[in-house]
């Protein structure tokens, strides 16, 4: 079974992946609560019967784990995945805010990880997931290049929202796709980024475009996060709690455009589609349920000109508040 999920090129990647993609940050358990591995990869399987052809995981996510899954899910069909992964925390030197990868041949060991736990032998994209300039920038884009050139990676790119980065990143040209957090509640990329991307053919990846759960309209001033969620922090701290029960109130007002066939949930995945540098939107999933969901959002009509005045008026162009991890 397959729905019609439209389809965009990525950048000059020439990638052609779903506008809805599958987030597998989740996926690798250790960071958004528990998960059941097996529950993970039915919900790939639903996601795959029913158009979406992009994952994106990384090195990190449960310390390798969410990579390994997606790898077992591959077998016997990689030609139906596109594969995008991120290298760059691993090992991460703290002290010196630089990464492990000090060499080309340390770099190239180290994707050559990623291929192994994905259990293939090429990526489609491959991105920096350091989110700063550091030292080893420049060994990045070497290694980058020369997989490209090797056949082991199809195109690269960097998760970012430093503009002044992203621009040196992409100094020679080759920079195919940029990851980062837009939202509703963060629309700062609008300013010079997502223009910048569009001026320079770098695919748009979303993530956060639910603002970590916050713009699915489940939460309220009363929300408590488990224990191994990073998002405990948002009730622990009194700082981020007045910046959450904010967000709320704008959660609030946006119910107005919720219909019957369209949660908040679907709203917020279709705003961030609605900008013509974003290729793909990346929600984490989990289960089936979600992966239902979020595809749903993929067949609706897109947002009018109308509901996208309501939503400017609530929070600017090229305002709001960048959210961690931005």
């Amino acid at each position: 079974m397959t729905t019609n999920l439209r389809l965009r090129v990525l950048g000059k990647s020439k990638l052609q992946i779903s506008e809805i993609g599958f987030g597998l940050w989740a996926a690798g358990g250790d960071a958004w609560g528990t998960t059941d591995d097996s529950q993970v990869l039915n919900a790939i399987d639903y996601a795959l019967e029913h158009g979406v052809n992009f994952y994106d995981t990384a090195d990190v996510y449960g310390s390798g784990h969410s990579e390994e899954l997606l790898g077992q899910a591959m077998q016997g069909r990689r030609d139906k995945f596109i594969v995008a992964t991120k290298i760059g925390w691993r090992d991460f030197d703290g002290e010196g805010q630089k990464t492990a990868y000090t060499s080309l041949e340390k770099f190239i060991a180290g994707v050559e990880s990623n291929l192994k736990r994905l259990n293939t032998d090429f990526i489609d994209l491959i991105q920096s997931h350091i989110n700063f300039r550091d030292p080893t920038m420049e060994i990045f884009l070497e290694g980058f290049q020369r997989l490209q050139k090797d056949g082991k990676v199809k195109a690269y790119g960097v998760s970012t929202s430093d503009f002044e980065y992203l621009k040196a990143f992409n100094a020679d040209g080759g920079c195919a796709s940029l990851q980062i957090d837009y939202s509703i509640l963060n629309r700062t990329a609008e300013e010079e980024i997502l223009p910048y991307c569009q001026e320079n053919n770098i695919g748009v990846i979303v993530r956060g475009a639910l603002a970590m759960g916050i713009l699915a309209g489940k939460f309220t001033a009363e929300t408590r996060f488990a224990e191994g969620d990073f998002r405990r922090r948002w009730h622990e701290n009194s700082d981020e709690y007045e910046i959450f029960l904010n967000d709320l109130q704008i959660v609030e007002q946006l119910r107005e455009l919720a219909t019957p066939e369209r949660s908040l949930a679907h709203l917020a995945l279709q705003f961030t589609l609605h900008h013509p540098a974003v290729t793909t939107v990346i929600p984490g999933i989990k289960d089936i349920s979600q992966a239902e969901k979020n595809i749903a959002a993929g067949l609706l009509s897109p947002l009018s000109a109308a509901e996208m005045d309501f939503i400017n008026k609530l929070v600017t162009p090229g305002q709001g508040r960048k959210i961690w991890p931005a």
